[in-house]
């Protein structure tokens, strides 16, 4: 026993056996890695898709999910993909999105219920106030107004000659949501054609005020601009104090002249 243990020791101890057991234990790891790497690559994982279009705000459950069989070579290039039925069942659609029939899922596509906003309101900051401004396809321009964008406001109205005002009455204003008679959002991706309606955004409390005095006195205009205007917008402010005051004026004028009126019985 002793003389074979020598004979081993002595047998490692040689540089040249050395040098040729690393580089076979090389290969070897090497040959492992390698067909454990196609093994992952060749291997279908099922992967839960929708078996029906999926709208903004649907509570996703089993009857919504169906399985595919997707190498793995795909997933390695696909970013986000959900792979378990369980991360979805219970989760909501994100707010503004649809999920196309026989589409994967991603992460950004659902929601826990608690955390998804219906409502673009709930981004609102603090001091604001919303607006939820009547347009339709004309005046957005033919949809050429989206969520996100910064457009200006401009006011239209006749003076006291029945002159025509055309001004811009308040800068830099970005738009929140754009939805239909139904308060759908116009964008949410999906088939479905939708007209706009409304155009929603917010403004300081005291600009509130006097949007509302504008639009008893003459109609407001939403005029979208550039994309390097929403890229670098500037503060929300008002365009023209002139054309603020004569508003102000207006509406003062008018509800002067309704307190005088005396009802006749």
């Amino acid at each position: 026993m002793g003389k074979i243990l020598a004979k081993i020791k002595h047998f490692l101890s040689n540089k040249n056996t050395v040098t040729i057991l690393c580089v076979l234990a090389g290969i070897l790891v090497l040959y492992i890695g390698y067909n454990w790497r196609v093994n992952q690559a060749t291997t279908p994982v099922s992967i839960p898709y929708a078996k029906n279009t999926l709208s903004s705000g649907h509570l996703i459950t089993n009857d919504d999910i169906g399985t595919l069989e997707v190498s793995g070579t795909v997933l390695e290039k696909t970013k986000g993909i959900i792979r378990n039925r369980s991360q979805l069942v219970g989760k909501e659609v994100t707010y503004g999105n649809t999920i196309q029939a026989n589409s994967f899922f991603y992460t950004d596509d659902v929601k826990d219920a608690d955390e998804n906003d219906y409502s673009a309101l709930a981004n609102i900051q603090d001091g604001y106030a919303p607006i939820n401004l009547d347009v339709d396809l004309h005046s957005t321009f033919g949809n050429a107004i989206y969520p996100g964008n910064y457009i200006d406001l401009w006011f239209r109205g006749v003076d006291e000659d029945r002159k025509m005002i055309y001004e811009k009455f308040i800068t830099s204003i970005q738009v929140l949501d754009v939805t239909d008679s139904n308060s759908k959002s116009v964008f949410e991706t999906g088939a479905e054609s939708r007209e706009p309606a409304h155009l929603l955004f917010a403004v300081e409390d005291d600009l509130m005020e006097l949007i509302y005095a504008a639009e008893r006195v003459g109609e407001l205009v939403p005029v979208p601009r550039n994309k390097s205007y929403s890229q670098n917008p500037e503060e929300m402010r008002i365009a023209n104090v002139n054309l603020e005051l004569w508003i102000r004026a207006q509406v003062a004028v008018t509800d002067t002249t309704a307190n005088n009126i005396v009802t006749e019985e």
